[in-house]
């Protein structure tokens, strides 16, 4: 299974008006990261950073003189999430913004059903909180101790380690594998099913036939009436 685990930077908290900023992300394939990322700082297109954002993530308009706008990154960024499930903490935001920025280019939209929100995953497991991903990152024991300011990429690696850890994806190893996983933006209902996984061949019996054959005889002197004696009797009959 292929998912990208992303986040984004903007100039405010409008993405009807406010623009993307700063986009990155991190691919894992099952549950473990490739190595593989996508990462761009991006020019508004004249739109100005509102400053309580600037106080977020650090980013000037200065800085994104020369970079390019959404629209030369859109193809890149279509072709490296195409096909994957797409992983972000408090989801409807950033996707929010990416549809925003499709919609201005005649893309469609991604749809929720993409879409986990880990966020939404926190808050069911941990309903007592906090839940910000520096919260989890120290629930987790995750080393944030580099990240003085929010940014894309940054933030991508580390929740792509708390989403991980949150899940329990590193057990694969024990046997189990995670066949589905859900986090639906704007749900509050989350839920991870498990098969686990069969053996080729059973066991061998552990009990010898003396032993059976004793264990009968203790059955037979308890009486008819005895629970073994009917569910011994039941079973037989199915």
């Amino acid at each position: 299974m292929r998912e990208i685990v992303f986040d984004t930077e903007t100039t405010g908290l409008d993405s009807r008006l406010d623009r993307i900023i700063e986009i990155g992300g991190v691919e894992l394939v099952n549950r473990f990261p490739t190595g593989r990322v996508f990462h761009h700082y991006v020019e508004p297109q004249g739109r100005a950073i509102h400053p309580d954002a600037a106080a977020v993530h650090g980013i000037t308009s200065a800085a994104l003189v020369g970079k390019p706008t959404f629209q030369e990154i859109a193809d890149e960024f279509v072709s490296f999430i195409d096909g994957a499930r797409l992983v972000a903490h408090n989801a409807s935001f950033d996707i929010g913004f990416i549809n925003a920025e499709f919609a201005r280019l005649g893309l469609a939209p991604i749809g929720s059903e993409r879409v986990v929100d880990t966020l939404a995953l926190a808050r069911r497991k941990h309903p007592m909180g906090p839940n910000s991903l520096d919260a989890l990152c120290r629930r987790y024991g995750i080393d944030n101790s580099h990240r003085s300011k929010h940014g894309a990429l940054l933030d991508s690696e580390l929740l792509a380690e708390v989403y991980i850890e949150m899940i329990g994806g590193r057990q694969a190893a024990l046997g189990l594998e995670v066949v589905e996983q859900t986090s639906r933006i704007g749900s509050s209902d989350a839920g991870i099913t498990v098969e686990i996984a069969r053996r080729e061949r059973s066991l061998r019996p552990r009990l010898s036939d003396e032993e059976r054959a004793a264990h009968a005889e203790m059955v037979r002197r308890l009486g008819t009436a005895a629970l073994w004696a009917v569910v011994g009797e039941e079973t037989t009959r199915s």
